[in-house]
């Protein structure tokens, strides 16, 4: 360890060579950091340059580079650079820590390494907060240091239990986004809706009505004045964004085209919240990726009231394990963190495996790869209906797994795609789940008898 030890302690420059070498030996520590740290917290230019293409290959990639690899990939940018005197650092540097690893005081670094992110945070939020003060942009100010405070650690101590029980009382501490559904936002179900800082799975087959129901939930928010973010990794905007019009505008996908005025007449006339959406190619995305999103949308000063993920299960996790199902864990693991940093529900849907083509209802056993993704799950309802029901758009809504209130409860729905609407069939609603499944199956032959009448004319 080097002798001046209060250089050392102090976030110097032997501390700071020894933090980038603990983010190049320990992978797994480096995975931790990467969400509190920024390349500009070092103040040695060799390190800022080392640390930024170490984390720009994890973005990319998903994996954090080996120091062979790394020399690898920041050859072509030395080489063909200018900056001699920066080639030189990065040389020397590495060539010191490859012959004389010193881990022995890594340790010391690891444990003190968040105290040295809040410090370079704080500062540069500081010197920011001068300039912005300089400009008159007061407003700012405030956000600046927020979001310091933030990324250099957690703000407060917790909940203390008998200083701070009155907030246990107040109603509006969840700030629900409401489903739309009034049997499932009475106050004994969700009790107002998907609470900030909650997760909630649509669980169905292929074909049921997943996107649907997630885009009724954006819709719902919309209506209510909320800022929504919807995240798409199958559909494309455009086709998100005529979902989301036919289902305020009560106009059929079909034809929303050559009803643009009265879609445009409609938002002129309702005070509604804004909607964000973006869509990255199936497999691309991963939480890092929307943290990025959601940071650019912030300075365009779009805060979300509630996310939506169509869908979880085709993000990429941020590490790489044998098991899909592990990953598929850590993806969904990383959105509930997501969700409680930000204070904000996120809605998102999984995959049926193939047993529940057979089940008349969906639970939580028939959740594709990984129940992990249940445990992390707030809520967790699932939409099912067999093929004969797709006629006439029946199909029944279960609650699997709900933390506000009571689960277990089967309503029968209909689930209209051509508006992306899900609504509980009320005059059926006292009926037993055979009931329902029998009387729909009736509607549905009923139906095909009429259209074939009409075709045989």
């Amino acid at each position: 360890m080097n002798n001046d030890s209060n250089y050392f302690s102090k976030y110097g420059k032997d501390f700071q060579e020894k933090t980038f070498q603990s983010l190049l030996t320990d992978h797994e520590w480096a995975s931790q950091m990467i969400e509190v740290m920024k390349f500009d917290y070092f103040e040695l230019k060799y390190l800022q340059f080392l640390c930024d293409r170490f984390f720009s290959f994890y973005e990319k990639y998903k994996n954090f580079p080996t120091m062979s690899l790394l020399v690898t990939i920041i050859k072509d940018d030395l080489s063909s650079g200018s900056d001699t005197i920066l080639r030189d650092q990065v040389v020397q540097y590495l060539s010191k820590i490859k012959a004389s690893p010193n881990l022995g005081d890594l340790k010391f670094v690891k444990e003190k390494a968040l105290d040295f992110c809040k410090k370079q945070s704080l500062q540069q939020a500081l010197e920011e907060s001068v300039k912005a003060i300089k400009a008159e942009n007061y407003e700012s100010v405030l956000k600046i240091m927020k979001d310091a405070v933030y990324r250099g650690g957690q703000s407060t101590i917790g909940h203390d239990f008998f200083e701070d029980h009155e907030s246990r009382f107040v109603q509006i501490n969840r700030a629900t986004c409401a489903t739309g559904i009034k049997e499932l936002d009475q106050k004994d179900v969700l009790n107002g809706g998907l609470g900030r800082g909650e997760i909630g799975i649509v669980v169905a087959n292929t074909g049921v009505g997943k996107s649907h129901w997630l885009v009724a939930m954006g819709a719902e928010a919309i209506r209510r004045g909320k800022n929504v973010v919807h995240y798409t990794f199958e559909l494309t905007e455009t086709g998100v964004g005529i979902r989301y019009d036919s289902n305020l505008c009560n106009i059929p996908s079909s034809n929303i085209v050559e009803n643009k005025e009265t879609v445009l007449k409609t938002y002129a006339e309702n005070d509604f919240g804004r909607l964000i959406i973006k869509q990255y190619p199936t497999g691309t995305a991963s939480i890092i990726t929307l943290r990025n999103h959601l940071e650019k949308l912030a300075m365009k000063d779009f805060v979300p009231n509630i996310i939506i993920i169509d869908y979880a299960d085709i993000m990429r996790s941020t590490r790489t394990y044998d098991s899909l199902r592990h990953e598929l864990k850590l993806v969904y693991e990383e959105l509930r963190n997501l969700a409680m940093e930000l204070k904000i529900p996120i809605w998102t849907a999984s995959q049926a495996n193939r047993e529940s083509a057979k089940a008349e209802i969906v639970g939580l056993e028939n959740m594709s790869e990984a129940y992990g993704k249940a445990m992390v799950a707030d809520v967790v309802v699932s939409l099912s209906r067999k093929p004969i029901e797709k006629a006439t758009g029946a199909g029944r809504l279960f609650v699997a797994k709900n933390r506000a209130g009571k689960d277990g409860l089967m309503f029968p729905v209909n689930i209209d795609c051509a508006m992306s609407k899900i609504t509980v069939i009320e005059e059926l609603s006292g009926m037993s789940t055979m009931d329902v499944i029998e009387s729909n199956a009736k509607g549905t032959r009923d139906l095909l008898k009429s259209k074939w009448k009409e075709i045989t004319k």
